[in-house]
């Protein structure tokens, strides 16, 4: 097919570059939208990254962003989005993950969505997620939600309809939200930036008790740039370019904090590669373990199942009506809640500890392997046993709960692929108020290796761009 034969689309733009189009007068945020409608309805089929696509409602807002006279202060003008769907949309149930769980129609946006709206974006549907979030793997019995990069793989969970979206170009970035690893993950999975901030940073307000503390929203994005964009707007913060950080001292460490998981060759060789990529950009490397405690496996595994029997308890859920493995879960959730296993002095402890890590060994951010293992396969989880479930989930991602638990921002960023041509990836933590230092860090890996921004095939429509623009 000859080039003059494609018809240009902006789907495969980033976010900043759909913004700036709009802006400028290049596109209408309808022709985007359309655009990106288009490819949903071509591209969906197979990945099942949508729970929701709201077509006419977002037709609508998108009319609406058009309408505007000024749309100067707007950083994500006309940029459809996708919102977790755990959290709440006007006018669209809140899934939580099954039609077991499913709230109704919600009222209000979500502070976060409103936010989205706020700086200009159309919220164009919500993403899938496994039953209340609890798993690295996403499915439930109406679909099973695949990997771009690889259709017989699971995106991991529970943000994995929203990494499934990105990686595929069916939106340039979405919403996901993290308890113990739901937004890094995902992003690990398939080749995408993921960013949990900090503690307090962006409003929570999720379930009965945020997992108690432990969850945080953020984006999913190709670029860090545009990682950097949606950060800035969940965190109700004006826009800030992102600079190349000075000369930093960052600790390595492959210290799993799972007991008998340990990093496999290719994620351990992500790490060496991460390492050279620091170096490049005038980084100083040195080991630094954290010392993961024995309680603090047993603290944050006692949480996951307490946050699962808090959120069912208080949306007032009969347990016998949930998945299986979502039963089992709850069950011992309530188990541990009676027997006092959850406490808030043991999670302050740990984030004590974090953060004395940082100087202890003199170290402005720590890089570890973010996945143990290559992504589990993309089947009916929901199905299996709970046992399953927990060691599948445990053994390819142990590296990212201890960070939730105190409560610091961390971020996954692509570093290569696997011999199977799976992206790997690597993760960097820092003390609090450091998510823009990650950024910087993250934008530095982007410019001395850059990664594929969409799994092979994706998107699936002509490449005849009209506004790229560089981001």
């Amino acid at each position: 097919m000859a080039v003059q034969d494609i018809m240009p689309t902006w789907v495969g733009a980033t976010a900043k570059q759909i913004a700036r189009g709009v802006r400028r007068g290049d596109v209408s945020a309808t022709q985007v939208l359309a655009d990106h409608l288009d490819h949903i309805a071509k591209a969906d089929a197979d990945l099942a990254a949508f729970r929701t696509v709201r077509g006419g409602e977002a037709v609508t807002e998108a009319e609406k962003v058009d309408e505007q006279e000024d749309l100067a202060n707007l950083p994500l003008a006309g940029v459809p989005v996708a919102v977790k769907e755990n959290t709440p949309v006007a006018g669209v149930p809140t899934w939580n993950g099954s039609a077991t769980v499913r709230t109704t129609v919600a009222e209000a946006d979500h502070e976060v969505v409103r936010r989205l709206r706020g700086a200009g974006a159309v919220i164009l549907g919500v993403t899938r997620m496994p039953e209340l979030g609890l798993w690295a793997v996403t499915d439930d019995d109406t679909a099973v939600t695949r990997n771009p990069w690889d259709l017989t793989r699971t995106p991991g969970g529970s943000s994995g309809g929203a990494a499934a979206a990105v990686a595929a170009g069916l939106v340039p970035i979405a919403h996901g939200n993290d308890g113990l690893g739901s937004i890094r993950i995902p992003a690990a999975c398939c080749g995408l930036v993921g960013l949990k901030p900090g503690r307090g940073v962006v409003p929570c307000q999720l379930g009965a008790e945020d997992w108690f503390g432990l969850t945080e929203h953020g984006m999913l994005s190709t670029t860090v740039a545009d990682a950097a964009v949606g950060f800035q707007v969940l965190a109700g913060r004006a826009q800030q370019k992102l600079v190349p950080p000075q000369r930093l001292r960052v600790g390595v460490s492959l210290r799993s904090p799972v007991r008998g998981v340990s990093a496999d060759a290719p994620n351990r060789d992500a790490v060496a590669a991460a390492g050279r990529l620091l170096a490049a950009a005038g980084h100083d490397t040195v080991p630094a373990d954290p010392v993961y405690p024995t309680a603090l496996g047993l603290q944050g595994i006692a949480t996951w199942f307490a946050a699962a029997a808090a959120d069912v308890r208080a949306a007032g859920i009969e347990r016998r009506s949930l998945q299986p493995r979502s039963r089992r879960h709850v069950a011992l959730g309530e188990w541990a809640l009676r027997r006092g296993y959850v406490r808030e002095a043991d999670r302050l402890a740990w984030r004590e500890r974090s953060v004395g890590f940082f100087t202890d060994h003199s170290v402005d951010l720590l890089l570890t392997p973010a996945l143990a293992a290559a992504p589990p396969p993309a089947a009916s989880w929901s199905a299996r046993s709970w046992q399953a479930n927990m060691l599948a989930s445990i053994r390819y991602a142990p590296y990212a709960a201890p960070w939730n638990v105190a409560g610091l921002p961390a971020l996954v960023v692509p570093v290569g692929r696997r011999p199977d041509g799976l992206p790997l990836a690597v993760q960097l933590v820092g003390p609090p108020g450091s998510e823009l230092l990650l950024l910087g860090v993250a934008g530095q890996f982007e410019m001395e290796a850059p990664w594929s921004r969409h799994a092979p095939g994706y998107p699936r429509v002509g490449t005849g761009l009209p506004g790229a623009v560089s981001p």
